[in-house]
């Protein structure tokens, strides 16, 4: 459930500890805050070092599509800037969070000089493919009864730390069938 990178972590870490990067930077965002806005230009990508933060997409209706929660070591930004396109989705802290931060000039230029950086980068764009693809195809081939048990096995304390709204959204429901739903099993109170 929520999606974690300690390599790429533990990599910006030792890149920022070091003191040869000058271009990584530290910067904390509060609960609601957002890291990135859907729709507006990226100048730089984010390494989440603690904390939780949602991506989600508000349609056109108004709605929120949650795609995925990011803990430590997930990185955002990183495809706006390489397609250099605006960004797909909203980033938003859940909790507060503090993020190793890369000017987009800087996030290129370390990617084509730095091939251990590099190959982190392709397998974090490869583990997001992976997961959203599983991730949906069970959603939708499972109860939400399955799906809420998954969560629990996955996260057990998701319902003191996510939003019910962000269940649901996460889940594609709405919030009344996730509070019955969550009635009707009761192991989660």
């Amino acid at each position: 459930m929520i999606r974690t990178n300690k390599e790429l972590l533990d990599y910006i870490k030792k890149l920022y500890d070091s003191g040869t990067e000058k271009a990584i930077l530290k910067q904390e965002f509060l609960p609601l805050q957002k890291l990135l806005l859907q729709d507006k230009r990226v100048s730089s990508v984010c390494i989440l070092q603690t904390g939780i933060a949602k991506c989600y997409l508000t349609e056109d209706n108004g709605k929120d599509f949650i795609e995925e929660f990011f803990g430590e070591g997930e990185i955002v930004g990183e495809i706006e800037i390489i397609n250099n396109h605006p960004c797909v989705c909203n980033i938003e802290a859940i909790t507060k969070i503090e993020v190793y931060k890369i000017s987009a000039d800087d996030f290129l230029q370390l990617l084509e000089r730095d091939k251990i950086f590099n190959h982190l980068i392709l397998r974090a764009l490869s583990a997001k493919i992976h997961y959203k693809a599983i991730r949906h195809a069970y959603h939708q081939s499972h109860l939400i009864e399955e799906n809420l048990q998954r969560l629990q096995k996955d996260f057990p304390d998701f319902l003191n730390t996510i939003s019910k709204q962000d269940i649901a959204n996460y889940l594609g429901i709405t919030l009344r069938s996730l509070n019955r739903t969550l009635s009707d099993l009761k192991v989660f109170y």
